[in-house]
């Protein structure tokens, strides 16, 4: 492989809601990285159906998964894990929601770990943990960090942009620091979010808005190499994935590389 790459993404987090949540560490980033904050996610805009957007380079329309029950697409593209497996690599997936079982064919993690986001508080802690343990003793290729504790814990049950939505990005941040410190060395290193939610983080009647929507998500590269990143979807990031890898698109990607 030509790099490999660590793709992480935190369910839920706005773009803006980085600026906010008073995370020390967000400057410290900016000068590491390449960036935008300009992305979007895609219609419909749930968990689901964006990962497969990301992870398969098509959006909903085209992909048929169009919410977070699984319907296997009538005509199947293969995804970033099948591909990189295909090119003899390793690949690594770590996670704290099951459905993203289903973002990849049986077979294609050769290692994997998920935590129910119920059985600890902190499970974005959890996942990091194991995932930082399994790079070290395995070192893949292509590595999938998914955290969900913004979007459930901090979103959907306090409201976007609350104090305890932005507690919780701080501490998803605060894993993004030590996964770059661990093996940002080794490794290409993207960050990004699902969906950024709610545009507006109150509702006309007072309650909080606990909706998703198309509000930007970041799209974060630490890489030496990349000067410059562009605005896109997510149906984006698996091509740029496998253009770092040095390995070849296939066509029925229709997503285009941001680097």
């Amino acid at each position: 492989m030509q790099n490999k790459v660590i793709l992480i993404s935190i369910d839920g987090m706005r773009s803006d809601a980085m600026q906010m949540c008073g995370n020390p560490y967000v400057k410290e980033l900016e000068k590491l990285c390449t960036y935008n904050y300009g992305s979007q996610a895609v219609l419909p805009s749930d968990t689901l159906p964006c990962h497969y957007s990301m992870t398969h380079a098509q959006i909903p329309e085209k992909h048929g998964v169009k919410t977070n029950t699984y319907v296997k697409p009538e005509h199947g593209v293969p995804g970033i894990f099948e591909m990189v497996r295909q090119a003899g690599g390793t690949t690594g997936m770590f996670y704290n929601w099951d459905y993203l079982r289903d973002l990849a064919v049986p077979g294609s993690y050769t290692f994997s770990f998920c935590v129910n986001i119920d059985y600890d508080d902190l499970s974005d802690d959890v996942v990091t943990d194991h995932c930082l343990k399994a790079i070290d003793r395995y070192h893949p290729d292509f590595v999938m960090l998914y955290m969900l504790d913004l979007d459930e814990k901090g979103g959907h049950s306090n409201g976007w942009m609350s104090e305890e939505y932005l507690r919780r990005l701080s501490i998803a941040l605060d894993n993004v620091k030590r996964t770059i410190a661990h093996c940002g060395q080794e490794y290409s290193i993207i960050i990004t979010a699902d969906h950024g939610n709610a545009d507006n983080a109150v509702n006309a009647d007072g309650s909080p808005n606990t909706a998703h929507s198309l509000n930007p998500v970041p799209f974060i590269v630490v890489d030496n190499d990349v000067k410059e990143v562009k605005n896109g979807i997510l149906a984006d990031i698996a091509p740029t994935i496998l253009k770092l890898m040095g390995i070849e698109q296939p066509a029925a990607m229709t997503g285009q590389p941001l680097i």
